[in-house]
């Protein structure tokens, strides 16, 4: 016997207060990446995040879909918790390193790292924040013009 299975194309309201109470009710909630708000940054840099649990618990984990358009260029920075990010289409490199669809880095706190240039094709990057503290903050002589973390940190607001 086949099955057919079809997408569920109703939007979800991703507002604080409706995953929060979706999971305070039934202790989990679903949605699709394209019920995400995107953040389109001045450098084109299209952005989507969400928190792991309760939006406003700043110790849960924190989800980011990136896209950056091709050769974008993003300046050395670090962020204040651990990460792992995953290439899910393009290239980017990273310092000296290119990277492609499959690899994985992992990140501590408060270690450089970068520039970061996409490749050609640009590059979509998934990135796991241990916590709250993902912003990117400057690092050497770089003074934070590629980063627009106030920005991101804005839109959660």
């Amino acid at each position: 016997m086949t099955q057919s299975v079809q997408n569920n194309t109703t939007s979800v309201d991703m507002s604080d207060s409706n995953v929060s109470e979706g999971l305070s009710r039934r202790g989990h909630f679903a949605f699709n990446w394209s019920d995400i708000e995107e953040i389109t940054l001045p450098n084109g840099v299209i952005s989507q995040m969400y928190r792991v649990g309760l939006p406003d618990d700043d110790s849960s984990p924190t989800v980011f879909r990136v896209y950056y358009p091709p050769a974008c260029e993003i300046e050395a920075h670090t962020h204040e918790c651990d990460y792992t990010e995953i290439i899910l289409e393009g290239s980017q490199k990273v310092g000296r390193d290119w990277h492609f669809p499959g690899d994985v880095r992992l990140g501590l706190a408060n270690r450089g790292y970068g520039p970061l240039v996409a490749g050609p094709e640009g590059a979509t990057v998934l990135f796991f924040f241990k916590d709250g503290r993902w912003p990117a903050k400057t690092i050497g002589s770089n003074d934070g013009s590629t980063l627009f973390s106030h920005l991101l940190e804005k839109s959660r607001d």
